[in-house]
């Protein structure tokens, strides 16, 4: 059973990761500070590192829930039906356009913040990224199932790639991106043809 302190604790971290992610929200991750979270939480600056050991760690809790957002719309948008896999990447991509149109800055952040694949990632942070990339391996293993799991890996990464930065030039409405309107279109075109050929 919890002590007190460890319920007090608990509550402050639940407090910080739901008043840090409506601050990104509404402001983006680059403007998160420990002032503005303390003030919002009703603590001490300090009781923030006592809970999280840095800014970056506080993001990643809420990342960690952006991610679970993320699965849950991309997996509800084909949940229930039967759908051929290379149509089911194709709905669960255009679920992740509007899910980044929807929470633009809290999806931002997911890519923003300062990590590299040479960093000391948590173990938990890597599983919510991997149950993202799950989504788009099932349906690859059933269009392609003499492959081994590498190459899948392999093009589960190319996709998620390809289809992310078409979402992120046309957000950002870049001089090389496809019209919004367009953007469903240019995705199950891409999806299309990379899938179509073994």
């Amino acid at each position: 059973m919890a002590s007190k302190a460890e319920e007090r604790r608990n509550a402050l971290r639940a407090t910080l990761i739901e008043k840090a992610e409506a601050r990104i929200a509404s402001d983006g991750l680059d403007q998160l500070r420990a002032r503005d979270l303390a003030k919002d939480a009703g603590c001490s600056v300090g009781a923030i590192y006592n809970v999280f050991g840095d800014l970056n760690e506080l993001a990643m809790a809420v990342n960690a829930r952006t991610f679970q957002r993320l699965g849950s719309t991309v997996t509800a948008s084909f949940a229930g039906k039967t759908i051929p896999p290379r149509d089911r990447l194709v709905i669960m991509s255009h679920a992740y356009l509007h899910f980044a149109e929807e929470h633009t800055l809290l999806w931002r952040a997911l890519f923003d913040l300062k990590m590299s694949s040479d960093m000391a990632v948590p173990q938990w942070y890597l599983a919510e990224l991997q149950a993202v990339f799950a989504h788009i391996a099932g349906p690859l293993a059933e269009i392609f199932p003499d492959w081994q799991p590498e190459k899948i890996g392999l093009m589960t990464r190319a996709l998620f790639s390809a289809v992310h930065g078409i979402v992120l030039l046309g957000l950002e409405k870049r001089i090389s991106a496809v019209p919004l309107d367009q953007i469903e279109s240019m995705i199950a075109l891409v999806l299309a043809n990379v899938t179509s050929s073994k």
